[in-house]
């Protein structure tokens, strides 16, 4: 099996309900940040990524159809070098401030909070450092971060590979490049930010020092 499906956007893009759609229209897998969670050996292979170590794609991503959020978006350009054939699926939020929001309230919370010493820890931290910013708790710096990625996607990505998507673009877009029916059915939703605190708990932030 094949990448036919290459997400560049980055995590709290809508990237749980891609996922479950992708896999939907395609009928396999698709990889997502929860795969990490669900098959921990693999963190060690992403890790390896981060550090910039030579990674074999189609072995580390076998068995999958398509890959969206953390941590194959970082890697972006790699997967698109070695799935040629695939598409090239950019998902943003409607503004930055808007993905600001959602990122810091969920994942780079519980970043902050986790403790060292955990390869999925040392995996994540590598790939925000390496990858994207090392100063994911700066609203400034990781708002430039993700302008920044997205704006270098749409630089290197040909029009005729590039498909953009926002949540609540629904089945459509998808289908049209996949050339594949609309399913009978309403596009998931999940993961919503009110999702995650619940099943999470709101992120711990150092208090501030006493002047």
């Amino acid at each position: 099996m094949s990448l036919r499906i290459v997400g560049a956007g980055l995590g709290r893009t809508g990237t749980l309900s891609l996922k479950m759609a992708l896999e939907k229209l395609l009928g396999a897998p698709c990889h997502h940040m929860m795969e990490v969670f669900m098959h921990p050996d693999q963190a060690n292979h992403w890790l390896a990524a981060a550090q910039g170590k030579t990674t074999d794609w189609h072995e580390l991503l076998k068995g999958y159809a398509a890959a969206v959020d953390w941590p194959s978006a970082s890697f972006w350009p790699e997967l698109a070098a070695a799935y040629p054939d695939a598409i090239v699926l950019l998902s943003t939020r409607d503004s930055s401030e808007t993905w600001w929001n959602s990122a810091h309230e969920t994942i780079f919370g519980q970043i902050d909070r986790a403790p060292s010493g955990m390869v999925f820890t040392e995996m994540v931290r590598t790939i925000f450092q390496n990858r994207f910013t090392p100063h994911i708790s700066d609203r400034a710096a990781a708002i430039a971060a993700y302008e920044k990625h997205n704006a270098d996607v749409r630089a290197r990505v040909p029009k005729s590979r590039l498909l953009e998507y926002k949540p609540g673009d629904g089945w459509e877009p998808l289908c049209r490049a996949l050339r594949v029916p609309v399913p009978n059915e309403p596009y998931p939703k999940a993961n919503t930010r009110e999702e995650w605190l619940a099943r999470v708990g709101p992120p711990i932030r150092p208090r501030p020092t006493a002047p």
